[in-house]
C-alpha cells in the first residue's frame, strides 16, 4: 500500500473509533443521569405477585432492594445461618430467585443485598471475634453466605450486588480477607458491585476503590425539633453533603445511599436509625425530612440514587397511624412517587 493511502486508511479508522467514543459518552451520560429511584423491598412469605409489583410501578420507583437475611446469635458468633426453612420465603435463595424474575419482567432493576442480622439489638458494626481462629471461622462462614448469593445474582442477572451491610469492625479489622473476597466475588459475578457502610463510618472502608459505587446508609443526625422544617434539615445536611462529595472526588465513583428513610414520628431526623416504633406519630416530619433529601442529593450528577427504607408487599401497608418507616398510604407516598417520576 502506497504510504499516503496507509495514511489516509489511519485517518479514517481515527474518525471512526472517536465517534464510537463520542457514542460511548453519550450512552454513559445518559445512563448516570437517571437516577436509582429506589425501595427497600421487604421479603414476603408468599410468592411475589404482578398485584404485588404494580404499587412499586405506580410510585415509579425503577430499582428495588432485596434483601436476605444471614443471623447470628451474638456479635462475636462465628458461622452464619440463613437459607433456612425457618426464613421467610423472600428471603431464601429461591425465593429470591423467583422474586428477582417478577420484578425484571416489569422492567424494574434489582440490587441484591445480603446482610447479618443479630437479635436483641445487636449491631453487625461491632462483630470482633475473640480469636484469631475465631476470624478464620467467621470468614469462611461469611465467605460461604455471600459467594452463595453472588451466584444467585449471576444466575438471576441481577444488575447490582451489595457485598456486604454496616461492618466497619469486620472490614478496617480484616483488610486482606476483604481484598481477596472481592475478588472471589466478581470471578463469579460480572455486574456492578457496592458495599453498604453506616452514616458515621462511611469513610472507614479500606476498599472503596474497588467499589462501582461508594454505598452509605444514609441515617445521619439532622435536627433535634419535634417537626423540623424543610429549611432546617436542609441546612443540617450541607456540611454533610461536602464531605460526602469530597469522597467522590476522592475516589471518583458515584455516591449511593444503599438506604435512606425516616420514620413517621416526632423527631424523626434526629435518630434516623433508631428503629423503635415508639412515639408519636408525625406525618409531616417525615415528608420534611424526605422533601429535604430530595432537594440536596437527586439533582446532583455525581449522586446515583438511593433506596427508601421501606416498602411492603401488603396493600394497606403503613397508613395515617403508622409510625415507621415506610411511605405507604401516608403523605409522603406522593412526595417520593413526584421525584422519582421526575427523576426517571
Amino acid at each position: 500500500m502506497h504510504p499516503m493511502e496507509l495514511f489516509s486508511e489511519l485517518v479514517n479508522i481515527f474518525k471512526k473509533m472517536r465517534i464510537r467514543v463520542y457514542l460511548f459518552l453519550l450512552f454513559s451520560t445518559i445512563c448516570f443521569s437517571q437516577k436509582i429511584n429506589g425501595l427497600s423491598f421487604v421479603a414476603s412469605n408468599t410468592p411475589v405477585t404482578s398485584e404485588v409489583i404494580q404499587p412499586v410501578i405506580e410510585v415509579h420507583a425503577n430499582w428495588v432492594t432485596l434483601m436476605p437475611f444471614g443471623f447470628m446469635k451474638t456479635t462475636s458468633e462465628i458461622s452464619i445461618q440463613y437459607n433456612s426453612k425457618r426464613q421467610w420465603w423472600g428471603e431464601t435463595k429461591e425465593g429470591i430467585t423467583k422474586t428477582a424474575n417478577e420484578f425484571h419482567k416489569k422492567k424494574i432493576k434489582i440490587m441484591l443485598k445480603p446482610q447479618i442480622w443479630i437479635p436483641n439489638g445487636g449491631f453487625t458494626g461491632m462483630i470482633s471475634m475473640k480469636s484469631e481462629q475465631d476470624w478464620i471461622t467467621f470468614e469462611k462462614s461469611y465467605e460461604i453466605f455471600i459467594l452463595d448469593y453472588a451466584q444467585v445474582a449471576k444466575n438471576s442477572k441481577i444488575e447490582l450486588f451489595c457485598i456486604g451491610t454496616e461492618l466497619n469492625n469486620f472490614v478496617i479489622t480484616r483488610p486482606t480477607y476483604w481484598k481477596g473476597l472481592i475478588q472471589k466475588i466478581k470471578k463469579i459475578y460480572k455486574g456492578k458491585i457496592t458495599y453498604a457502610e453506616n452514616w458515621d463510618t462511611y469513610k472507614n472502608v479500606p476498599f472503596i476503590n474497588k467499589l462501582d459505587y461508594i454505598g452509605i446508609d444514609a441515617y445521619f443526625p439532622l435536627a433535634k425539633e419535634q417537626t423540623p422544617t424543610v429549611a432546617v434539615i436542609e441546612k443540617a445536611w450541607k456540611p454533610i453533603k461536602v464531605a460526602i462529595k469530597e469522597l467522590n472526588v476522592k475516589y471518583q465513583k458515584p455516591i449511593l445511599f444503599t438506604e435512606f428513610g425516616y420514620q413517621s414520628k416526632d423527631f424523626a431526623a434526629l435518630e434516623p436509625w433508631n428503629h423503635s416504633k415508639s412515639g408519636t406519630v408525625n406525618l409531616a416530619a417525615q415528608k420534611n425530612a424526605l422533601e429535604a433529601i430530595f432537594n440536596q442529593y437527586w439533582n446532583e450528577k455525581w449522586f446515583a440514587g438511593g433506596f427508601l427504607w421501606k416498602w411492603y408487599d401488603e396493600k394497606n401497608a403503613g397508613g395515617l397511624n403508622d409510625a415507621d418507616y415506610t411511605i405507604q398510604n401516608k403523605p409522603a407516598q406522593k412526595l417520593v412517587s413526584d421525584w422519582y417520576k421526575k427523576m426517571r
